[in-house]
């Protein structure tokens, strides 16, 4: 098995739940969650994240950065 070289974090309490990130994942992977955050919307989470292929499609179309994807090694 290949490490994964790259890790997408989502911070529940920046989302605003406005689902872009649901509708663009290719894998299908990213669904709204239905507890509420402290702001009091349904965050984005992932139900499979050992299948996220790390497309970055998320982050870049969440309009609140809520998204971040962090490449592994690149510590310089």
């Amino acid at each position: 098995n290949l490490k994964k070289m790259f890790e997408v974090v989502i911070d529940t309490q920046k989302c605003k739940g406005c689902g872009f990130c649901v509708k663009f994942c290719p894998k299908n992977i990213i669904h709204l969650n239905s507890d509420f955050n402290d702001k009091g919307y349904h965050p984005a989470v992932f139900t499979e994240k050992e299948k996220c292929s790390g497309c970055a499609l998320c982050g870049l179309v969440c309009p609140d950065i809520a998204i971040t994807i962090y490449k592994k090694g690149d510590e310089v």
